[in-house]
C-alpha cells in the first residue's frame, strides 16, 4: 500500500491537471444479488470506459470505490482515470454497513484532497455518490451528519442514489439535496450520465467555476 501511495504522488508531479475526485460508495448487500449486482458491475465498467474515452476527464477524474457488503471494502483507492487498469468485480453478500462505507469515504476524500494541496495542483469540489438498495444496518448517523455538513460548506458534493426498496429518507440525510430513486436497474444510464458531468467539470475553465450538468432525461427519476 504505500508504494502505491508513493506511486500516487508521483503522478501529482507528472500530470498536473487540476482534479476532480469521485468517490463511490456501493452498497453490495445480499440483496443486491442476481441482476443487481451484474447491473451494477456493468455500469461501474461503463463508466470507467466513458471517462478515459475522454482526453481531459481521464487526466483529472480520480475515481475511488468503496463497497458495503457484510464488510466495508476500499475495492479502488483514489486511481486517475487514465491509470485504472480494470476494477474488481463486486460480489452480493451480508448486510448494509453503509454508515462505516461512508465515513470510510470521507476519510480518504479529505486525505487526498490534502495531497492535492501539499503538492500544488488545483482541483475541483470532490463528488461523492452513494448508491443503496436498502437501509444502512450500523450505526451512520454521525457519517451523514459529517457529509451533509460538508456539503452545506460546498467542498463536497454529495449525490445520493436509491435502488428498488432504498429507504430513500436515511440517503437523503448524508447530502443536502434529496435522495433520488433509480429507475429500475438503470445502472448503466446513471453512470454515463455521471461520467458526462464528469467530463463538463473536467472541461471547466476554473475550479471556482459553478458548471452546468448534463440533463438527466436518460434515468427518468431524477
Amino acid at each position: 500500500m504505500a508504494t502505491y501511495r508513493l506511486n500516487r504522488d508521483s503522478d501529482l508531479i507528472d500530470n498536473p491537471s487540476p482534479r476532480c475526485a469521485c468517490m463511490l460508495v456501493l452498497d453490495t448487500s445480499a440483496s443486491m444479488f442476481g441482476q443487481p449486482i451484474r447491473e451494477l458491475n456493468a455500469g461501474v465498467q461503463a463508466f470507467i470506459s466513458a471517462i478515459q474515452e475522454d482526453d481531459m476527464a481521464a487526466c483529472s477524474v480520480e475515481l475511488g470505490v468503496i463497497t458495503a457488503g457484510g464488510k466495508v471494502t476500499e475495492q479502488l483507492p483514489f486511481t486517475t482515470a487514465m491509470n485504472i487498469s480494470q476494477c474488481r468485480q463486486f460480489t452480493a453478500s451480508g448486510l448494509t454497513p453503509l454508515g462505516s462505507a461512508m465515513e470510510l469515504a470521507l476519510d480518504r476524500l479529505e486525505e487526498r484532497t490534502a495531497a492535492y494541496r501539499k503538492a500544488g495542483v488545483a482541483y475541483y469540489q470532490p463528488w461523492l455518490v452513494v448508491i443503496s438498495d436498502g437501509v444502512p444496518t450500523d450505526q451512520w448517523q454521525a457519517a451523514s451528519v459529517r457529509a451533509r455538513t460538508l456539503a452545506q460548506q460546498r467542498k463536497l458534493v454529495v449525490m445520493p442514489v436509491g435502488v428498488e426498496e432504498a429507504d430513500l429518507d436515511a440517503l437523503s440525510a448524508f447530502s443536502t439535496r434529496p435522495a433520488k430513486r433509480l429507475d429500475g436497474l438503470k445502472f448503466r444510464e446513471f453512470f454515463l450520465w455521471l461520467s458526462a458531468s464528469m467530463s463538463r467539470v473536467s472541461a471547466s475553465s476554473s475550479t471556482t467555476d459553478q458548471v452546468k450538468l448534463p440533463p438527466t432525461d436518460s434515468w427518468d427519476s431524477i
